[in-house]
């Protein structure tokens, strides 16, 4: 699986560069994605700009990485989705579940956002 991670203080963006995210690469991104979160990271960002193609196996590990996030009570944003990738989610009636936003800048800045109302709601108690 060729991808790329790049950390920061709050989140972890990975960019996948497969153009198919199918029952081939999707093992190996649940276990990127469980791996980054054993390590304390709560935050990722799932840039899938230039992936074309996505299959239920890939669905799968899209949801892993929604759930182990929100276990964390952290966010898992997915960005560059293409019509494909967009149709399918809509089929699996997952459109309400994953957070699909358009670009990386726009899911960082939803991250800080969340932080944000995340540590006023640890204030407030």
């Amino acid at each position: 699986m060729k991808f790329t991670i790049d950390k920061h203080e709050k989140y972890v963006l990975i960019k996948l560069n497969e153009s198919k995210l199918n029952s081939l690469v999707s093992p190996q991104l649940k276990s990127e994605l469980i791996l980054i979160n054993t390590e304390g990271i709560r935050n990722i960002i799932l840039d899938l700009s230039a992936v074309k193609y996505s299959d239920s196996s890939g669905l799968s590990s899209l949801l892993v990485g929604h759930r182990l996030c929100k276990n964390a009570e952290g966010s898992f944003i997915i960005t560059g989705v293409n019509d494909n990738i967009n149709r399918l989610v809509t089929i699996s009636q997952l459109e309400n579940v994953l957070t699909i936003i358009p670009s990386v800048e726009e899911a960082i800045d939803i991250i800080f956002m969340e932080e944000i109302e995340r540590e006023l709601k640890k204030e407030a108690r």
